[in-house]
């Protein structure tokens, strides 16, 4: 691969000595509601120039850290499945090299193209969800590829306790019942209690991580297609995030649905760059030399 022309702040790492690949996952052809995310990962590497890249929250550098951004795919916004083909493609061969793909989107359904690569790779792979929304419908508007079905459809690849979500705040009621009631996932209601019980419960197995970014709240974070009110604040998203990688074998992560039209001022895509900023740092900590740490 070679290294995308316009990089996010202080990931300019050859390919062969980064451990962390970007990658930016422009598709948004099922979004249910308000579009747009399909412009999230190039406005966020524009953006990315407003952040430093020092983080006060760990007293770490991203100028320290080897990071590759190999820019955004060319996807079909016509065709679903060669959009989903073109990304499961694009993690595996992340994934055969031995490094950890960090998608951007685009909406939620991307996940599940890197999710395709990852449980092949993985095949004991387990997932930690954060979003506002189930995401656990069968089928939606008869498509059964959806933003809204892409959980149920990584459940189809994984099956029962493996799936655990968090921040969940809005679906239909026989999504609820299927995952608390049926037991399919494990659904913890408005917030991340639970989170670390759930984190020991994976320990030592291959950990996906997806955010769906609507589980904070509109307030400060309305920049999104489906925004829903009650959601979490952005310390307790970071916090959340950190107790994820720091406890994981954290395989490969996403941040999705980021719609930068839906918010002029630009203070939802200064957000996902801070909290994209600190998940890499976190990722990358066990490896930074000492003096760095």
């Amino acid at each position: 691969m070679e290294r995308h022309q316009e990089t996010f702040f202080g990931c300019d790492a050859a390919y062969e000595d980064a451990r962390i690949v970007i990658f930016g996952a422009p598709f948004d052809s099922t979004t249910s509601y308000r579009p747009g995310t399909r412009f999230a990962s190039r406005v966020m590497r524009a953006e990315a120039y407003g952040l430093e890249t020092f983080s006060p929250y760990q007293d770490l550098d991203l100028a320290d850290a080897q990071i590759f951004d190999a820019g955004d795919l060319e996807i079909s916004f016509g065709e679903t499945g060669k959009a989903l083909a073109a990304i499961e493609e694009r993690a595996a061969e992340i994934f055969a090299d031995g490094k950890t793909p960090f998608m951007l989107g685009g909406e939620h359904l991307v996940t599940l193209g890197a999710v395709r690569a990852a449980a092949k790779k993985y095949p004991d792979l387990c997932v930690v969800h954060f979003d506002a929304h189930t995401d656990l419908r069968d089928e939606y508007l008869e498509a059964k590829l959806s933003h809204a079905t892409v959980i149920r459809r990584c459940w189809d690849i994984l099956g029962d306790g493996r799936i655990a979500q968090f921040g969940i705040r809005s679906g239909e009621g026989a999504e609820f019942r299927w995952a608390e009631k049926e037991g399919h996932t494990s659904l913890h209601r408005f917030d991340f209690t639970g989170l670390r019980e759930a984190v020991a419960e994976f320990a030592g197995k291959p950990v996906y991580f997806t955010i769906d970014l609507d589980v904070l709240d509109p307030s400060c974070f309305p920049g999104t297609g489906t925004p829903e009110a009650g959601g979490v604040t952005f310390k307790e998203l970071l916090n959340a995030a950190l107790t994820v990688i720091k406890g994981s074998k954290v395989v490969g992560c996403d941040l999705v649905e980021l719609s930068p039209p839906l918010d002029e001022s630009g203070a939802s895509t200064a957000t996902a760059l801070k909290i994209l900023r600190e998940m890499l740092l976190a990722l990358e900590k066990p490896f930074m030399k000492p003096e760095m740490v």
